[in-house]
Parts: C-alpha cells; sequence; structure tokens
C-alpha cells in the first residue's frame, strides 16, 4: 500500500501541476485544469486550489489571464520578447538603444537634487552622499504594451565648470551628446540582476504577482573609465530576455 501523502492539499495540487508542466502533460500556452475541476479532483474549496497556483505562479510556472483561466509556462520556452541591450551612435550623432524602441515618457522627466547614496556612490567613484541631478520617467511603447521605470544620475562634480554647473542638462540619451559635447569619448557598462519589485514598481510596470524585475544598471564612463553618469531602467522580467552583442 503506498504511503499516504500528508503535504497540505494545496501543496499537492501544486505539485500535481507543476510535474505535469515540466513533464509536458500541460503543455506552455495552453490553459491548466479550471479551478472548479481540479477542487473536485481533490476533493478540497476553491480559495485552497487558488493557494496552490500561487505557489505555481510565484515560480513563474502558470500565468491568470482575466476572464481567461490559468495557463502553463514552461521554464525552458523562450521569451516572447528579446530586447538587444547596448547604445549605438546613428549617423545624424544621436545616441540611440541599439533595441531600436521607441520609448514615450508618460510625464516629462524633471531634474532633481538627489544625494549620492553608498552602493551608487561606489559605481561612480564619488563621495556617499555628493549630490546630484536625478531624472525619473516612466516609459512606454507599442501603445503602452512595452513598459519600463528609468532613472538619470549625473553628478554635480562631472559639471563643474560648465555651463550645466547650474542649468541641470538633459536625461538620457540626450545626455550623452550633452557629454561628448564637453569632449568625452564615451563607452558603457551594464550590470543585470532579477529582484522581487516594490509595490509601486509593481503597479507602474502592471506586473502580476510573484513576477520578478530586470534591473539594468547602465554606466557611462570615459575612454579611461571615468564613470560619468548612471541609468537604472526596470523591466518586467516575466516574457522579456535581454541580448548582448560581446
Amino acid at each position: 500500500m503506498p504511503p499516504k501523502n500528508t503535504q497540505p492539499k494545496y501543496r499537492q495540487i501544486a505539485d500535481y501541476l507543476r510535474e505535469g508542466i515540466l513533464n509536458g502533460t500541460f503543455p506552455a500556452g495552453q490553459p491548466l485544469p479550471s479551478e472548479e475541476a481540479l477542487a473536485k479532483q481533490f476533493g478540497v474549496t476553491r480559495p485552497t486550489v487558488r493557494q496552490g497556483l500561487t505557489e505555481l505562479r510565484a515560480s513563474g510556472l502558470v500565468e491568470v489571464i482575466m476572464g481567461r483561466g490559468t495557463f502553463a509556462r514552461s521554464p525552458q520556452s523562450r521569451p516572447s520578447l528579446t530586447r538587444p541591450r547596448g547604445v549605438r551612435l546613428a549617423p545624424d550623432g544621436r545616441y540611440m538603444e541599439a533595441d531600436g524602441i521607441q520609448w514615450t515618457n508618460a510625464e516629462p522627466p524633471v531634474a532633481t537634487r538627489t544625494d549620492a547614496p553608498l552602493a551608487l556612490a561606489d559605481l561612480l567613484r564619488i563621495p556617499p552622499g555628493e549630490p546630484m541631478f536625478t531624472y525619473d520617467a516612466l516609459q512606454t511603447a507599442d501603445h503602452g504594451r512595452l513598459r519600463q521605470l528609468h532613472r538619470t544620475y549625473v553628478p554635480f562634480s562631472v559639471l563643474v565648470d560648465t555651463k550645466h554647473e547650474e542649468e541641470a542638462p538633459l536625461p538620457a540619451p540626450e545626455l550623452y551628446v550633452t557629454l561628448a559635447e564637453l569632449g568625452h569619448e564615451l563607452h558603457f557598462t551594464e550590470y543585470v540582476r532579477t529582484r522581487m519589485p516594490l509595490p509601486d514598481q509593481a503597479q507602474a510596470l502592471r506586473l502580476p504577482e510573484g513576477v520578478p524585475l530586470l534591473h539594468v544598471i547602465r554606466v557611462t564612463l570615459t575612454e579611461g573609465d571615468k564613470p560619468l553618469a548612471l541609468e537604472e531602467f526596470h523591466l518586467p522580467g516575466d516574457d522579456l530576455e535581454l541580448s548582448f552583442r560581446l
């Protein structure tokens, strides 16, 4: 006689669906059994079924589409969107993102004064607390389907003895032209990691529960590797991959 499964019912449901998704019983993109069917199969209430589904959502194995149901997501399936990373110089002298996406700011970014926190000061090689111009923007593209949060930091020390010491420069990517006009030959380094979003970030990016974000930090440097500016990009991490040309 097989041993009795002593796990909570919601976890039994999660394990059953997880195994089915991983072995192909429930193919990626196809609907899972309904809450009603699972409740009947396991002899539980629908809230218990939802608890099991919540576990799978947190691990990225299911997606709930309002009005349509719950769908399987394979960890081996390719994301629907690949975005090349990097900056390229257009023939007209403008700097452009490698992915070619035309982003629109939800509101015009306004320069605010902030003090450099320790982590960013380390990347910019400036003293913690040094004042910086900071710009924040929620950006959208493709009629709002694509969304990202973009923040630009420019240390005051980079702008000393220039006209921008008192008059804030424009944020990136226009900032790159400003820095080049100041005589700098630019190159860029990016750092990428994942983390769970803060509540306001999840709301702005319209992230479903349990979906992480991609946190990209781009440092703009001189030819001699002196940091000039820093940008943060927060991107939805559920159906997106980043590509880098090496």
